[in-house]
């Protein structure tokens, strides 16, 4: 899978977030302190990230920041992207299955290495819901996007 990657501080859980990415055999594209040169700014690196999901360059995305609130806010501007904080492995496969949450942002402060192996693990194993009350909801979601893009 292709997963876009960026955080706005180059932090030990950001790296071992990249490493453990590559480790499962995910094909990973850095943005923000994790690509030298790039712009480190949370909305400026959140943002690219998600323009690689929307513009189909990668499969998901995971954006990072101190909180994980103003990457997630960021990623959720541009159409097609439903990013979900997610600090816990349940919230997560919640996330991808009720939501199909396609970028998850993390707390760069919150987020210990055990936590996000555990968060990871749940995300990659949870598939979207074929429920039609889920799909609905993610339809609107959509549509919502669509109406914004004729504002």
């Amino acid at each position: 899978m292709r997963i876009s990657v960026s955080s706005d501080m180059d932090e030990p859980v950001a790296r071992l977030l990249l490493a453990e990415l590559e480790k499962r055999g995910h094909e990973v594209r850095a943005h923000g302190a994790l690509r030298p040169g790039a712009d480190p700014q949370w909305a400026v690196c959140s943002e690219a990230a998600a323009r690689d999901v929307a513009e189909g360059a990668a499969d998901q995305a995971v954006v990072c920041c101190w909180t994980g609130t103003g990457a997630s806010i960021a990623a959720n501007k541009v159409p097609g992207v439903r990013a979900a904080l997610c600090t816990d492995a349940v919230t997560a496969e919640g996330a991808r299955r009720w939501n199909d949450a396609n970028v998850l942002a993390l707390s760069l402060r919150l987020t210990s290495g055990p936590l996000l192996t555990e968060i990871l693990d749940a995300w990659f194993a949870a598939e979207p819901s074929d429920d039609p009350e889920d799909r609905q909801n993610v339809a609107r979601v959509g549509r919502l996007d669509a109406a914004g893009k004729d504002s």
